[in-house]
């Protein structure tokens, strides 16, 4: 069962695509986080989500809020990512699957390659207390998220 609105949102740190450690909670404390997890780089659905979110990115900004990436891929790989689409907000490595366990949103099977595991695609919207104020996931992740939704829960 994923993480619920009203619940505070867990604690993690996980590397950069510069293999930097980030605390969002800590770092970003005073703002609303946009936590995006997302199944895979360079996978079609993902590409097009997480360009939808750069080009959002002054309206997020503007409302206080910060965007934070999160998949299991490697930090060298969210980096060729970043690095292909200009994605301009942090993105996390849980390549442990440590964080998307404690969100309740582990996918196993991805791709249909038996013992695979990723991210569910899923938003979370973390107010300026620390506590969930929206939760999206999704059950198949070819799914995009309610980009109006998200916004409007920011605003």
């Amino acid at each position: 069962m994923s993480v619920s609105v009203g619940a505070k949102a867990p604690q993690f740190t996980l590397v950069d695509t510069t293999k930097d450690p980030r605390t969002p909670m800590t770092e970003f404390a005073g703002k609303k986080i946009v936590l995006l997890f997302y199944p895979g780089a360079f996978s079609g659905v993902c590409d097009k989500e997480m360009c939808n979110f750069r080009d959002s990115l002054t309206a997020y900004n503007s409302l206080n809020a910060q965007v934070v990436g999160i998949s299991v891929d490697s930090p060298w790989a969210n980096k060729a990512f970043a690095q292909h689409y200009n994605l301009n907000f942090p993105l996390l490595s849980d390549f442990d699957r440590i964080v998307v366990k404690q969100y309740g949103i582990l996918f196993e099977g991805f791709g249909g390659v038996k013992g695979y595991t990723v991210a569910k695609r899923a938003v979370f919207v973390v107010d300026e207390k620390g506590t969930v104020s929206y939760a999206w996931v999704s059950e198949i992740p070819g799914v995009e998220p309610p980009y109006d939704d998200v916004r409007k829960a920011v605003a």
